[in-house]
């Protein structure tokens, strides 16, 4: 299997770093790719589960845009709908039907939700969500979970990162995650104090592997903030609409106050959502949050009708039992070349490394390898698999990474030395 070259994405990042800030900025930043020179940077043409980077390379993407790509590159339904909506307007002087319509069907799907209020990415509805619950509490402090990930502004980001301020950060409670009794401390510690609870419906640090939930860890969360009168608010910008169409909250059989939802509803367009609980509906009409391209109707009608065909195929369970299938096959070929490769968080958003090396470089090497190769693995994120990944995808991927192991084994034998 031939290996690929990018000699045009590399000439095209050269271009951007004279008039971009990085040249490529945030978390498409070729910077946690190990090595760059192992990635394209720059997509030319997107279909189905892959992509085509700007040397004509192919790759079976299992990263899906960092998350949006659910149903599929370019999916008919989503196109359609977002086409005919097009012609009708979209960013107009005065909200389109379709926002209503939308909203209409996320309480209708949703247990957790009473009414839903769209931005247009996954930190406009988070920062939301904490301004709700400090308007409906009266209360300052945060609760969140230590490297946790809610967005970038200033509360979110940990100390030390280059302009965030102690000021940012003063209200702000991190704790272990599955610790139950940590939360308890910091509710006596703050009495009367703590506005919300925010955490994603299992935990993906980075670096790190996936932690699920312990068992009655979420009740027991639950519990408290009903009893100490804080608001429960899931991030689920990244796993929602991949574990239950009912939202990750069904999936682990509690009910969270709000519930931040991301553009997997859309299938990529720029949209996202708070959805919430009757209760804090009032707080949600008076708090001031609001943008331009907000009401934005082309995203509506995309979201619209990816989120009713998503509930027709019950895509999260596609997507679970597509990638159970996948990487157990991919930790079985790797146990024959005498590598461990594990895999933690749920079969549709997983994190995978090879254990054998503390350090991760061969981690990052195999990975490297798979890429160039036609798979587009990244080292240090957690992957997606998509509802559009086929069979045929999945038997040429596990193909790839037979031959990436193999070359790796041919590098390095099993005792890695870094």
């Amino acid at each position: 299997m031939p290996t690929y070259q990018y000699p045009k994405s590399q000439e095209l990042f050269r271009r951007a770093a004279g008039v971009i800030p990085g040249g490529i900025y945030g978390h498409f930043s070729p910077a946690p790719l190990v090595p760059p020179s192992a990635y394209p940077f720059f997509t030319a043409k997107a279909e189905g589960a892959r992509f085509r980077d700007v040397d004509g390379n192919e790759f079976i993407d299992y990263m899906c845009a960092y998350g949006p790509m659910v149903m599929g590159y370019g999916a008919a339904h989503v196109e359609e709908a977002a086409a005919a909506q097009r012609r009708l307007g979209d960013c107009t002087t005065g909200a389109a039907p379709v926002m209503v319509e939308l909203a209409e069907v996320l309480v209708d799907m949703m247990p957790a939700a009473d009414w839903a209020f769209f931005a247009k990415n996954g930190a406009d509805v988070t920062n939301f969500a904490i301004m709700i619950a400090r308007d409906a509490t009266g209360r300052s402090k945060i609760v969140m979970i230590e490297g946790g990930y809610h967005g970038t502004a200033g509360w979110m980001q940990s100390p030390g990162h280059h302009g965030v301020t102690d000021e940012d950060q003063h209200h702000v409670v991190r704790l272990p995650w599955n610790d139950v009794a940590a939360f308890e401390a910091v509710l006596d510690r703050y009495p009367n104090d703590v506005a919300a609870f925010i955490a994603t419906p299992y935990h993906i640090p980075t670096f790190a592997d996936s932690q699920m939930p312990a068992e009655g860890y979420w009740e027991k969360i639950q519990a408290l903030c009903r009893r100490h009168h804080v608001v429960l608010i899931v991030d689920d910008i990244r796993q929602g609409f991949r574990l239950d169409m009912a939202g990750s909250s069904a999936y682990f059989g509690f009910t969270p106050d709000l519930t931040c939802l991301g553009c997997v509803m859309a299938n990529g367009y720029p949209i996202s959502a708070l959805v919430g609980c009757e209760a804090l509906k009032k707080s949600a009409t008076r708090v001031c949050h609001t943008g331009s391209t907000w009401f934005q109707a082309v995203p509506m009608a995309a979201a619209k009708a990816n989120l009713v065909k998503m509930g027709e195929i019950n895509a999260p369970q596609v997507m679970l039992t597509r990638g159970a299938l996948l990487f157990d096959a991919m930790v079985n070929i790797a146990r024959t070349y005498g590598y461990d490769l594990k895999v933690t968080g749920a079969p549709s958003m997983p994190y995978v490394r090879i254990t054998n090396d503390e350090s991760l470089m061969l981690h990052q090497d195999w990975c490297a390898e798979c890429t160039r190769r036609g798979a587009y693995f990244t080292p240090h994120h957690n992957w997606f698999i998509s509802a559009a990944h086929t069979d045929a995808d999945i038997q040429q991927t596990l193909e790839t990474v037979d031959e990436a192991f193999s070359a790796i084994k041919s590098k390095y034998g099993t005792d890695f030395q870094n």
